[in-house]
Parts: structure tokens; C-alpha cells; sequence
């Protein structure tokens, strides 16, 4: 199915602490990050029989990043956002996830800084960027 016609579903405002940044005062204490991940499958299934099995557990997902951050520690939020991506398309009915990460603070002067990634699934199984 061509990504343009692909179906989403958006996880949005997600707040999670981990270790992220590459100077020692940065490495010292967990700080927040803000994640935005949308999912990219076909749920014409789902939409037609209304039943979880059908479609992508966006809360199995969400559990499964907010381990997989909470327990990283990162020197670049380039590397946290492909982690988060590795983990999204570990489930076969995502067929693209696009990640936004945000490191608010990381600026002076600037609210956040953040990495946005896109990452599909090949034919066979791996990822490339989109």
C-alpha cells in the first residue's frame, strides 16, 4: 500500500525522563523529553470488525517506548529518536512511524530544540529512512 494512503495513528505529547546530551551537567539527572510518534498502517480491518486484534495496541507501543527511553541513556537526541523508531516498527502492522523529539531547555533563548525522523519498513523487514 502506497505510504501516502496508509492510515495513522498519532501518539502525541508523550513526557518521558531519560539521560539525553552530550555535556557532563547534561549526564547527571534524568531531564524530560516530549515525544511524537505517528504510526502509519492499514486499519481498514479494524475499522470494519472493531476488534484490537485488528489493528496496531498503540498502548502496547507506548509502554514499550517509554521502557525503552526511561532505561537509555543517549548523547544525542538524533539516536533517542531512532531507538523510538526501532521500537514502533518491531510491530509488523507499522509500516512507517515518523518520531518527533523534543529536549525543551537545550537552547538559551529557545523553548525546545527537536529531531523529527521518518522510518519505514522494507519488503524485507528492515528500515531505511523515509
Amino acid at each position: 500500500m502506497d505510504s501516502k494512503r496508509l492510515d495513522r495513528i498519532h501518539i502525541r505529547d508523550l513526557l518521558v525522563r531519560c539521560i539525553v546530551g552530550v555535556y557532563p551537567e547534561e549526564r547527571q539527572e534524568k531531564r524530560d523529553v516530549n515525544i511524537e510518534i505517528t504510526l502509519y498502517a492499514d486499519l481498514r480491518a479494524a475499522c470494519k470488525s472493531d476488534r484490537l486484534e485488528d489493528t496496531v495496541d498503540y498502548k502496547t507501543i507506548k509502554k514499550k517506548v517509554v521502557a525503552a527511553v526511561e532505561l537509555s541513556s543517549f548523547f544525542l537526541v538524533e539516536r533517542l529518536a531512532e531507538r523510538i523508531a526501532e521500537v514502533c516498527l518491531e510491530d509488523p502492522r507499522v509500516l512507517r512511524v515518523r518520531v518527533l523529539v523534543e529536549k525543551p531547555g537545550a537552547l538559551r533563548f529557545a523553548r525546545v530544540v527537536a529531531v523529527e525522523i521518518h522510518r519505514e519498513r522494507e519488503n524485507d523487514g528492515s528500515t531505511v529512512a523515509g
